[in-house]
């Protein structure tokens, strides 16, 4: 489980720290209904988050094969997963101009003012991105290598869904118990977000890259 443990929290780690998510919590809680578009946000982030490891896992489990073969075809779909998210993280970074100068999240602008129930579907949504697709296939398939019952399984999942979904809930939760303290700095983090997290946040995604290619190769 220690080992399974090691590989899945820098993918999280990279999850947590993905531009749109984050973007996304700030616009809401600098909104006027921060309060009910915030909780919503939160529940459709971890509610997504936790159904797609989840399933992601018991897909990887159910693959064909003896316990080594089915290691080395977890090990294979690992050095792909590996190989995509470096490819993206490069490619973010080709492109990192035109996010930096907001171009490629104007969206984002207009979900403050967005419903309950269209907010919740945007939380879910977000999961459906390229980057988080790849690392919770990644983080799945090094919970489904490990064989592990399903108590300690759930843990895995748990800790996961955690780790990646903590820049929403944190802020949310503070700014919801203490709006008067958090408003300024939401307000210097959506500056410093916009200029600097698409940098870091591709960056860190080819390091994560080569991380579980390594993990797929070594085994």
């Amino acid at each position: 489980m220690g080992q399974a443990l090691f590989q899945v929290l820098p993918l999280a780690l990279a999850a947590a720290l993905s531009s749109v998510p984050i973007s996304a919590t700030i616009v809401i809680l600098l909104s006027e209904g921060r309060t009910r578009s915030g909780l919503a946000f939160l529940a459709g982030t971890v509610i997504g988050t936790f159904v797609a490891i989840t399933l992601v896992t018991a897909v990887g489990q159910s693959l064909p094969g003896r316990p080594r073969h089915h290691a080395e075809l977890i090990g294979q779909f690992e050095i792909i997963l590996g190989l995509a998210m470096v490819l993206l993280g490069v490619v973010t970074l080709a492109r990192g101009s035109a996010a930096a100068s907001g171009r490629g999240t104007r969206w984002l602008e207009g979900v403050g003012s967005l419903g309950i129930l269209p907010v919740f579907g945007i939380g879910l949504a977000l999961n459906l991105r390229p980057k988080a697709i790849l690392l919770v296939a990644a983080a799945g398939l090094a919970i489904s290598r490990a064989h592990l019952r399903f108590d300690e399984g759930l843990v895995l999942v748990i800790a996961y869904t955690a780790v990646a979904t903590c820049t929403v809930v944190v802020p949310i939760v503070l700014t919801i118990l203490m709006p008067h303290m958090m408003e300024p700095r939401l307000i210097s983090a959506k500056e410093w977000t916009a200029a600097h997290s698409t940098g870091i946040s591709a960056t860190l995604m080819i390091l994560i890259g080569a991380f579980v290619v390594g993990v797929g190769v070594t085994g």
